[in-house]
């Protein structure tokens, strides 16, 4: 074995290195059944207590803003921490709208403990039922009737009495009285008798203007009368009024002073009832109206208004928030908070042709509902709701809220509107979202920060310790007992937590993706029940996992198909100069995979540096721009410290048509070129991932497994030679998650991974020529990859300067 070869040994990754191996025998169970469940989100302490803190600010703004990715479970960790929290606070107060009887469009909102409202409609239900039962009853009596009798008694007796003297002082006059209901007459009284209108005319005119005379006398007489009658009759009306409202009162009274006393200890209740009170008196009148028959009922139906139907409808409470039955404060998750559901609405009925309403038809919102507690929203949802972001905004800044219709400003239709009272606003607000939705609404809305101050991180990943195994342990066994799933044998167990370790990316954690691992438990069940199991084992969980994948990737395998029948150049066996595999990672949003793509490079002599073709093209993101500048400042510091660098190399990744972006396949850039410049073939059965700085030192990247796996498939359709493989950066080897071919590959020496820190290291597996470290003049040792291309160099600097030289001394 040379010494070349040792190096490379060296360098390789054994088999347990390319995983993470969750010890089945550290699972001291035989299945889930046995473990305590619980449905903890677990990994969350920074979060936990960034919550927290938010929930025990009560100032004005301290809401909260809950960041995290997608499928972390932020929503459920919430709700769960609240619906905690929430059993320590006491339940807030219930709300009622009631009848304004100063403005009847202004309703008034009354607040009582909770529970309290549901009693205050019942009393009031009760008082509605009391007082239609004892007003009509009341004046359905005799005592009623006789007094009543009594004072119109007492005006008639009073009114004959005045009609009886001027009927006498008219007879002295030679006039008789005459009382209609339309006024007093004067008959002239002639021999003893009254004649009529037609026996008046035939009189002469002399007798005609003595009695006309005589009866401008009288008038007076009688204009006294009549103002003394009227104020008879005027006084009669109001003890008749007065009599009616005493025995009103003396019906209602005593039932609206129980209810003040009961309700003596809020005064917008007491306040209210006196109003409740002095309507019944002031219409009192309509509790005594003749009822009318069903059968006009039926016919006048359409004709009469709903508020005419019963005088008590006014006198109803609208219970808008009853938290009769909650116990704490009230956690409340929507997922579709339209401007309505946000802050409540007013309903409306047709009423000839008009839209109509009342303050019972006012709904509550879900900022009436929460109020006193929390309420979680997702930002996306209030985002994309029109006019639900503002109504939220002016709400919290306000603090209360008004219910209101949009509708009732454009609205072509008259529309009887209502402004009721504004509700005071004490609550928490958890928005729910992504990063980036945070920051531009942080960037773009002056509100957002002065409302949402604090801001709550969700941890995506946590360490992989045994605490949090065996508490990912009781999640999987509170999952199959909700779910009434087969529970999990101990090698299922630990597949799931080597599923949560790849969804990390990362051996030392594990995924706090909750939604990611939920689909795999359901998925891994059910595989189970299907093969009639006893509980879910390794091979079930690893089935859920493929089958997950092949579910979505046809455009993997139309691509593998394309490289396998030679449309897509990748060669895997050979060795090139100038031309290496890089890898690449293509992501279809449901399925990640990798594939190998050919990089090639060819240098000659000129002044313009490395080429980028794809750039040229405008096929080139800034990523993969910036990588290839960083290769120009490589190769100048590495062999152009005494010579001139007359050089261009042209770079291009072959049949890529869709642009390049990301700069992981830097290093394989400057492999390629390195191999053009020294003449060195590199080895086409392996592929290279990795970025470089300027220094030539490797840099990590992302996606290493999915490259890998992707190369190896090919490899392995085409019949591993045991000479293929991957170089990776060497801080990838912690990221890996390979699966088990390649890792039985590895295992058996038919497949190799190799972890690399610097160029040198890599272009020596490459090209099994060693790279060569640079001596104290500036050179590199005879046969090294360095010496190749720095002599390569030297000679394009030397024709460059010599060219054209000999040709003018001949001239």
């Amino acid at each position: 074995m040379t010494k070349d070869e040792r190096m490379s040994i060296l360098k390789e990754l054994g088999y347990k290195e390319l995983n993470y191996f969750c010890d089945v025998k550290s699972l001291k169970f035989k299945t889930t059944k046995e473990v305590m469940p619980s449905r903890e989100i677990i990994g969350q302490g920074k979060t936990t207590k960034s919550l927290e803190f938010g929930l025990n600010i009560d100032a004005k703004g301290y809401n909260i803003y809950l960041s995290g990715s997608t499928g972390t479970g932020k929503t459920s960790f919430v709700k769960d921490y609240l619906k905690r929290v929430a059993k320590r606070r006491e339940v807030p107060c219930d709300w009622c709208y009631v009848h304004n009887f100063d403005d009847s469009n202004q309703p008034l909102a009354i607040s009582l403990p909770a529970g309290k409202g549901k009693v205050f409609v019942r009393d009031m239900d009760n008082l509605i039922k009391t007082i239609s039962i004892e007003i009509p009853k009341a004046f359905d009596n005799n005592d009623y009737e006789n007094e009543k009798n009594r004072i119109m008694q007492e005006f008639q007796d009073k009114r004959t009495e005045l009609i009886d003297k001027l009927n006498v002082t008219a007879e002295k006059q030679g006039f008789r009285v005459k009382t209609t209901p339309n006024g007093i007459y004067f008959l002239p009284i002639i021999n003893g008798e009254a004649i009529t209108e037609e026996e008046f005319n035939d009189l002469d005119d002399s007798e005609k203007n003595k009695i006309m005379a005589k009866s401008g006398k009288i008038q007076l007489k009688t204009m006294d009368t009549i103002r003394k009658i009227k104020e008879l009759e005027k006084k009669a009306q109001m003890e008749t009024e007065e009599w009616e409202n005493q025995t009103a009162l003396f019906a209602v009274g005593v039932h609206v002073n129980d209810l003040m006393e009961k309700y003596k200890d809020y005064p917008k209740i007491v306040n209210y009832l006196y109003d409740v009170q002095k309507d019944i008196l002031e219409n009192i009148d309509k509790f005594s109206e003749e009822e009318i028959p069903e059968e006009a009922q039926i016919f006048l139906q359409g004709m009469l208004k709903k508020e005419n139907d019963s005088p008590t409808e006014r006198y109803k409470v609208n219970l808008l928030v009853d938290n009769s039955k909650t116990k704490g404060a009230p956690v409340i998750v929507d997922f579709n908070p339209t401007f309505y559901n946000l802050v409540g609405k007013i309903e409306y009925e047709n009423e000839f042709g008009a839209l109509a309403t009342n303050y019972t038809m006012i709904k509550p919102g879900l900022l009436h509902n929460a109020n006193g507690g929390y309420l979680v929203l997702q930002v996306k949802d209030v985002l994309t709701n029109p006019l639900a972001w503002e109504a939220l905004k002016r709400c919290l800044r306000t603090g209360e809220v008004q219910v209101e219709n949009v509708k009732d400003q454009v609205n072509v239709l008259p529309v009887a509107t209502l402004k009721p009272e504004p509700i005071p606003l004490n609550l928490k607000v958890i928005l729910v979202g992504t990063p980036d939705v945070y920051h531009l609404l942080y960037e773009m809305d002056d509100d957002f920060y002065k409302l949402f101050k604090v801001k709550v991180e969700f941890e995506e990943e946590m360490d992989n310790t045994e605490a949090n195994r065996k508490k990912l342990t009781s999640f999987i066994s509170s999952f199959c007992e909700k779910d009434k799933t087969l529970h999990f044998a101990p090698s299922g167990v630990a597949a799931v937590i080597q599923y949560s370790s790849a969804v990390a990316d990362d051996q030392t954690k594990l995924s706090a993706r909750f939604n990611d691992l939920l689909q795999i438990l359901t998925e891994s069940a059910s595989w189970a029940a299907n093969d009639k199991a006893n509980a879910v084992e390794e091979k079930h969980v690893k089935r859920a996992m493929q089958e997950k994948r092949n579910r979505v990737n046809n455009y993997d395998k139309r691509m593998q198909e394309m490289i396998l029948d030679n449309t897509i150049l990748v060669d895997t066996v050979g060795s090139v100069v100038g031309q290496i595999n890089g890898l690449a990672v293509i992501d279809m949003g449901d399925c990640v995979f990798g594939k190998p793509s050919r990089i090639t490079a060819n240098t000659f002599i000129g002044k313009a540096g490395i080429v980028n073709i794809e750039r040229e093209a405008d096929m080139s993101g800034t990523s993969h721009t910036k990588g290839v500048l960083i290769l120009s400042a490589y190769i100048g510091e590495k062999y152009a410290q005494n010579l001139p660098l007359a050089l261009t190399a042209s770079l291009c990744f072959e049949q890529q048509y869709n642009g390049v972006d990301g700069d992981s396949a830097s290093s394989t850039e400057v492999y390629a070129i390195l191999s053009s410049l020294s003449g060195v073939p590199i080895k086409q059965g392996i592929a290279v991932t990795g970025s470089v700085n300027q220094k030539g030192e490797i840099q990590p990247i992302g996606g290493a497994s999915d490259k890998i796996e992707g190369f190896f498939n090919v490899c392995k359709a085409r019949k591993l030679t045991g000479e293929q493989g991957v170089i990776i950066p060497h801080q990838n080897v912690k990221n890996l998650h390979l699966n088990d071919e390649v890792i039985e590959a590895v295992k058996a020496g038919k497949f190799h991974i190799w972890s690399v820190k610097t160029i040198d290291e890599g272009i020596e597996i490459l090209t099994g020529v060693k790279a060569g470290k640079r001596k104290e003049d500036g050179t590199y040792p005879k046969g090294t990859i360095n010496q190749l291309a720095y002599d390569k160099l030297k000679s394009y600097a030397m024709t460059v300067t010599t060219f054209g030289k000999e040709e003018n001394k001949k001239y």
